[in-house]
């Protein structure tokens, strides 16, 4: 079960990269933000088990730190 779980994060993850790879109209922080907010969602559910509120606060903690980034 817990490969499924780390199958379904990569595979999020790829997804959410691919994804923002066509928002090229974003600035830098913005695209950091959405960059961090991505990655901190996907540490969360890992690390809590799939939690929704370890995915959210991964998500809110990372968006911050990302959008932190090159100030």
């Amino acid at each position: 079960m817990k490969t499924l779980h780390k199958i379904a994060a990569i595979s999020a993850t790829a997804l959410a990269l691919t994804a923002m790879s066509g928002c090229s109209t974003m600035n830098q922080r913005d695209k950091n933000t959405a960059i961090g907010a991505t990655i901190g969602a996907v540490g969360g559910a890992i690390l809590t088990g799939g939690s929704g509120i370890g995915t959210a606060g991964g998500a809110a903690v990372g968006g911050v730190i990302g959008h932190q980034i090159g100030r």
